[in-house]
């Protein structure tokens, strides 16, 4: 039996998520970040234009803002089943669009488009960075090129309660097009307009920039709050949380120094899009993953017939962060169905499919928290009340396999600020570890 995985614990675990958010504001930042955790846990990065190689090792693939990371040994043949984490790295935010110059009342702003379900009202009164990628010019091509600018350099300011009195009798409506549009100088914008401002943090001439996939963040830090130190507060921990613990429990269970475990190849999937529906080339819902799958196979030197019988024997754990009950809104929750922080992971049910756990996959669930010696939960969502959805279902109808859907219990969801338990992460990312590494 393999010896158990070296895991962060406790408020420690909670420090560490929130260090991988703030260096990950965007889905690209955020591959950058967890190949660079699996590097120095001896896995290596291929190029899926490239011949594949053959034999066993420590492998990732990053294709624009997902990754997909696996590790096999000498214990895995062809047909050997997978044990698949699956999260997601995208976060509803503020896109900014192709033409952004704008000019209004003696202010130079940014034309924005939002992107997934933002709660709109908490994108006001922030100082908001920028981050992505964009495409240059260069010799042999287009170039991707990571953009972070880690300074207040735009906010979309609130109208004072003075012009709009009846605010807090009516509540706050924002009009996306109108309302959004962040302050990012008074008078003329820089030299070049945003074109030109990326231009000169790339330096390159503004003709080379080509497009931009760039987005507003919070820049906040995430920090360990309460007078307990028992709450996280973050931005996108939703989903990064998922993320995050899905890279460290690989790291840990098939890291240099482990033994060589299960005959179950475990792989870790962080897809982007999910926030939109995932219908890209790199969402859920795309040939990344199933291909990838049957690159693996193909590399220990089997074939189709080996890989369907592979995944006949596979799972996966989709990583989702769930709701936590609302003390402030109680009655917006099923009250079978309570959920708390610093509880443990959450496991998430509907029968109309919205989540992908049935009886079936709900008990590898079960196995793996009573391996990791941890708490769990149980969610259903109100019958009354719409229920969002995950990678879950599609990746259920992709591969065929069975799939339950699992998160961190947190409060504010899709907001520019999310709340967590500091616990929390701790339980989750031990959960992961012993569902894609189980006992015998």
């Amino acid at each position: 039996m393999p010896t158990p995985p070296s895991l962060p614990a406790g408020s420690d675990a909670a420090h560490a998520l929130g260090e991988f958010i703030d260096a990950s504001p965007s889905p690209f930042h955020a591959c950058a970040e967890a190949a660079e955790r699996l590097e120095a846990a001896g896995f290596r990065a291929l190029d899926e234009r490239a011949p594949w190689p053959t034999g066993r090792g420590r492998h990732y693939v990053v294709r624009g803002g997902s990754l997909v990371a696996w590790a096999t040994g000498e214990q895995h043949r062809p047909d050997s089943g997978f044990r698949i984490v699956g999260a997601h790295t995208d976060s509803p935010n503020l896109r900014i669009k192709p033409q952004p110059d704008l000019a209004s009342a003696g202010f130079a702003q940014l034309a924005v488009e939002v992107y997934g379900g933002a709660l709109l009202n908490s994108w006001l009164d922030r100082d908001l960075g920028l981050s992505g990628r964009v495409l240059v010019r260069g010799a042999d091509g287009p170039e991707a090129r990571l953009l972070l600018v880690a300074e207040p350099i735009a906010r979309v300011p609130q109208l004072a309660i003075h012009l709009d009195r009846e605010v807090t009798a009516k509540g706050l409506l924002l009009n996306p097009q109108q309302h959004l549009r962040p302050v990012w100088a008074v008078g003329a914008a820089p030299a070049g307009g945003f074109r030109g401002y990326v231009a000169d943090l790339l330096d390159v001439a503004a003709d080379d920039v080509l497009a931009w996939d760039l987005m507003l963040h919070d820049l906040t830090p995430s920090a360990v709050v309460g007078a307990d130190a028992s709450l996280l507060s973050a931005p996108r921990l939703d989903n990064l949380c998922s993320s995050w613990a899905a890279v460290e429990a690989l790291a840990a269970i098939a890291g240099p120094d482990r033994a060589a475990g299960t005959d179950l190849i475990p792989v870790v999937v962080l897809f982007d899009h999910e926030e939109i529906g995932s219908s890209s080339d790199r969402g859920a819902d795309s040939a990344m993953l199933p291909t990838l799958l049957e690159r693996i196979v193909h590399g220990l030197g089997g074939g189709r017939d080996e890989l369907h019988r592979a995944l006949a024997g596979s799972s996966c754990f989709s990583a989702d962060n769930a709701h936590a009950t609302h003390p402030s809104y109680p009655e917006r929750h099923d009250p079978g169905h309570l959920i708390a922080v610093n509880a443990g992971p959450v496991l998430k049910v509907n029968s109309n499919v919205r989540y992908a756990t049935d009886a079936a996959s709900a008990a590898a669930f079960f196995a793996a928290v009573e391996q990791a010696g941890v708490p769990h939960q149980v969610y259903s969502h109100r019958n009354d009340m719409p229920c969002g959805s995950t990678i879950g279902p599609i990746t259920a109808t992709r591969l065929g396999i069975p799939t339950f859907d699992v998160g961190v219990a947190q409060l504010a969801m899709h907001s520019a600020r999310e709340l967590c338990g500091a616990e929390d992460p701790a339980h989750y990312t031990a959960s992961m570890a012993a569902f894609l590494a189980p006992e015998a």
